[in-house]
């Protein structure tokens, strides 16, 4: 069944939807509808669908992917794949959706925090900086992601390359957000 799972995840991440009973028979190679419903009913018990009506519907868990384990990062050791857990990206990376959204890295100054031009950052509106957090703010009417630091009253905001020099807000400073988290494609 594993390999008929895969199949249905293929077409939903390719077609962005789920196959209809006939679809699943065709691309699961089944004879007749029955075993496409039978299918949908252990997916249905496995939490991947659900149905509504006659639609199938994906659920969270159908974008789950496998945590298989762990890797050394310092010395070479043995690796052992093993199913920890599942997990989606979200539930990884954005633990305040309605208040989360993503901005692409624009200019070389946070380059030593490991952020390059290209990247993505989630950022979470409302969220209160602390001493080191990472901001995106407008100071005095322009935009800016830099290191939050707060001393004596006194707020700088400071940059990851030392080309670039540290922002002290003369008339107006809003923190919109605070990065909590970046991706890059290879």
């Amino acid at each position: 069944m594993s390999s008929h799972i895969d199949t249905i995840k293929d077409f939903y991440f390719s077609h962005k939807r789920l196959p209809s009973y006939r679809e699943i028979c065709k691309i699961c190679r089944y004879k007749s509808t029955r075993s496409a419903y039978l299918l949908v009913n252990k997916l249905e018990q496995a939490g991947l669908i659900r149905r509504d009506g006659k639609k199938i519907i994906a659920t969270e868990l159908l974008d789950a992917l496998p945590v298989l384990g762990r890797v050394e990062a310092g010395f070479p050791a043995v690796a052992q794949e093993e199913l920890l857990d599942t997990m989606t990206i979200d539930d990884y990376l954005v633990p305040n959706k309605s208040a989360t959204y993503i901005l692409e890295v624009s200019g070389e100054s946070m380059i030593d925090a490991g952020l390059l031009p290209g990247d993505l950052v989630l950022v979470e509106r409302g969220k209160s900086p602390k001493n080191g957090d990472i901001v995106i703010a407008e100071v005095d009417g322009k935009w800016t992601m830099k290191y939050f630091f707060k001393k004596n009253g006194s707020v700088s905001l400071e940059p990851a390359n030392k080309k670039f020099k540290t922002i002290y807000p003369t008339e107006e400073l809003k923190i919109s957000a605070v990065v909590i988290s970046t991706m890059r494609k290879y």
